[in-house]
């Protein structure tokens, strides 16, 4: 998810719209002229802000990458995802990262900033690439593994693509789920038939919370967010079985392609943050054979839900987001003859996990917390390794991924196995947890 952090962008522009304020609508001759100056100067901020920025990095596997959206059912009861999968070629254009400036307008309200920052936001990263090939066909002939994904608090599907196109091109099926559950910056739908047909999108932003509504909202939205995990599987899983499925988005990629193509039995769940509390959560369906929880926001899920979850689990930690709560309520997840394993990744931060992490420059990266002090591709390809590892050891596939299975124990430089957290020597008071937990919306 975008960071609070991002304030210090938001900061630097946000003075310039204070002092000169305008409409983008309707401009005069002359204002557009003033205005066109105005926005020369932003423009020369925005190449100073993300100057040393890298690109999204290309998946390490064999396999060349594609990338599509589904949506399946028009309503916000429907499915909506974003999906990597192995394709024939590298033919087709790259991918848009953020597809729609009503996202950067999410942002802008998930930041707490004023819109105008949306627009801002949508010069900074408006036009960056993401490196699959949009609507590609999928390679045929081979029966994938299938990966549901789960984002942030304040994400949406589109801003994990360095894990999607990484477990894409070692020959995985991930779905990138956009949730529905107000969690999202910003998600969309249609109100009825002629408005998907005509694609009048009708937008649902980030719902801001009413003092009081923390516990009961975060619960309920994290057993939301588990059911449309469970509904993404059941329709990928749908269309593998050869029932018919529209998508409503109409686009060049034929659904069809997916029909036999998923091994039914090699199906994990995948999250980040509150998308690891819903790994979590999700679990719960059986279907998952295990699941890996990338810096897990532990505060929504219930302490009943951690004490029913047979399936394998892989805690992977940022250094700097754990704090004692936060860990404490994953070690009640460690039951007796279950397989559990933790590692921490030295020198990281909450968004080496984003692709916010490789979007940004490295001054704005590092002084506001969207990089670590370890450099983000590091820290990106030991997390993507370890999972790979942790997946085949517990799909059981005929891979080579075993190779990295020193990381799942957390035997590198740049690991630590388990926490950077010391839980027994604190004592956490309920008070200061609900504190912590405040602190850390996320």
């Amino acid at each position: 998810m975008p960071p609070p952090k991002l304030h210090a962008l938001v900061c630097l522009c946000g003075c310039l719209t204070l002092v000169h304020p305008f409409d983008w609508q309707d401009l005069s001759p002359v204002v557009h002229a003033k205005s066109s100056a105005w926005l020369n100067k932003i423009q020369a901020l925005v190449a100073a802000a993300i100057f040393g920025q890298t690109k999204i990095p290309r998946g390490n596997g064999s396999y060349s990458v594609g990338c599509t959206d589904l949506m399946f059912d028009y309503t916000n009861k429907g499915t909506f995802l974003r999906l990597y999968y192995p394709s024939q070629g590298d033919d087709r254009s790259d991918t848009l990262w953020i597809p729609n400036e009503e996202y950067f307008f999410g942002l802008s309200k998930f930041l707490g900033t004023h819109w105008l920052m949306g627009k801002i936001l949508s010069l900074l990263f408006g036009s960056v690439k993401t490196p699959a090939n949009w609507n590609s066909p999928l390679r045929t002939g081979e029966r994938y593994p299938l990966i549901v994904f789960s984002h942030g608090l304040g994400a949406f599907r589109t801003i994990y693509s360095a894990i999607g196109i990484d477990l894409a091109s070692h020959g995985f099926i991930v779905a990138a789920v956009e949730h529905r559950d107000g969690s999202a910056s910003a998600t969309y739908y249609f109100s009825d038939q002629t408005a998907a047909e005509i694609g009048n999108k009708t937008w649902l932003y980030l719902k801001i919370l009413k003092p009081g509504e923390q516990v009961p909202l975060r619960h309920e939205q994290v057993q939301q967010r588990a059911k449309e995990c469970s509904q993404a599987l059941s329709l990928i899983l749908d269309i593998d079985c050869g029932r018919p499925v529209k998508n409503v988005l109409d686009l060049e990629f034929d659904v069809e392609q997916l029909k036999d193509s998923i091994d039914r039995n090699k199906i994990a769940i995948i999250g980040h943050s509150f998308g690891g509390a819903t790994v979590i959560q999700a679990l719960q369906d059986k279907r998952f054979r295990c699941g890996i929880a990338l810096d897990a926001w532990m505060f929504p899920v219930g302490d009943e839900v951690c004490s029913k979850i047979p399936q394998p689990l892989f805690f992977i930690n940022s250094e700097r987001f754990q704090y004692p709560a936060n860990i404490i309520k994953m070690k009640k997840c460690y039951l007796p003859g279950t397989e559990r394993k933790m590692i921490t990744i030295r020198g990281s931060v909450h968004q080496n996990f984003a692709d916010f992490t490789f979007a940004t420059g490295k001054v704005i990266g590092y002084i506001f917390t969207l990089k670590g002090e370890i450099d983000s591709k590091v820290a990106i390809d030991l997390s993507n390794k370890a999972s790979l590892a942790f997946l085949q050891k517990h799909l059981e596939l005929q891979k080579d991924f075993d190779r990295w299975d020193s990381l799942i124990e957390g035997e590198d430089d740049n690991l630590i196995p388990g926490t950077n957290i010391d839980t027994i020597s604190q004592y956490v008071s309920l008070q200061n947890s609900t504190r912590i937990e405040k602190y850390n919306l996320d």
